[in-house]
C-alpha cells in the first residue's frame, strides 16, 4: 500500500497503460494498436472499464477499438492458450488489469492501449516465463541458457524481435499523437471554461 500511495497519492487525471500485446484473433495484425473498452482479468475476478472519451480520441486517430484485453499472469506462449483466451478477449498482456484498477480507484480516467507484437496464430519462440525475474524484467542469462538449449529457435527469436521492435515503434508514434490530441483537448476545454 505504501507504493501505491507514493505512486497515486496526487492529482491524477488520465491513467494510460500502454505495451504490447499478443493477438486472440486472427484479423489483428502485427503492430496494429488496439485500444480496449474493458479490461479482464479472472485471477482477480475484476473489469476495468475505458473511460469513453479517452477511448472515441484513441479512435479517432487510429487505434482499432476492441472489447478486450485480457490481463494474464504469465507470458501466454501457444496458440492453443491463445485459442482458448480468444473466447472472452481480444488481446492478452500482463500489466493493464492492475495498473488501470489502482488507477481508476485514485480517481483517474483509464484506457489500455497496445500494441500487437505476435499473431493468434503463433507459438512464442522460447518460454519467456522462464527468463523472467521476480520483479517481471527479462534476464538477459537466462535467456542466453534458453537459447543454448534450444538452439533451432534462434530463428523464430530473431523474427519475433523484429515483431516486437515494429510493435513497439508504432505504439510510440501513435503515443505521441494521442497525448498531442488529448492536450489540445484539454486546453480547448479550459478555454471553453474560461469564456
Amino acid at each position: 500500500m505504501q507504493t501505491t500511495k507514493k505512486v497515486w497519492d496526487c492529482d491524477v487525471d488520465i491513467c494510460i497503460s500502454s505495451g504490447l500485446a499478443g493477438a486472440l484473433r486472427s484479423d489483428y495484425q502485427i503492430g496494429q494498436v488496439l485500444a480496449a473498452k474493458m479490461v479482464y482479468s479472472a485471477d482477480w475476478e475484476k473489469t476495468v472499464f475505458a473511460d469513453k472519451s479517452l477511448l472515441r480520441t484513441a479512435v479517432a486517430i487510429g487505434a482499432r477499438e476492441v472489447g478486450s484485453f485480457y490481463s494474464a499472469d504469465h507470458v501466454v506462449l501457444s496458440a492453443i492458450e491463445k485459442q482458448e483466451l480468444a473466447k472472452r478477449s481480444d488481446a492478452v498482456e500482463m500489466e493493464s488489469g492492475e495498473v488501470l484498477y489502482e488507477a481508476a480507484a485514485f480517481g483517474a480516467r483509464v484506457i489500455a492501449i497496445r500494441g500487437i507484437s505476435d499473431s493468434a496464430e503463433e507459438d512464442l519462440p522460447l518460454d519467456f516465463n522462464r527468463v523472467t525475474t521476480a520483479t517481471g524484467q527479462v534476464s538477459l542469462p537466462r535467456v542466453l541458457g534458453e537459447v543454448a538449449k534450444h538452439l533451432n529457435a534462434v530463428p523464430s527469436l530473431i523474427r519475433f524481435g523484429q515483431q516486437s521492435r515494429m510493435a513497439a515503434e508504432k505504439l510510440a508514434e501513435f503515443l505521441e499523437r494521442y497525448v498531442q490530441a488529448l492536450a489540445g483537448e484539454r486546453k480547448r476545454l479550459a478555454g471553453e471554461a474560461v469564456s
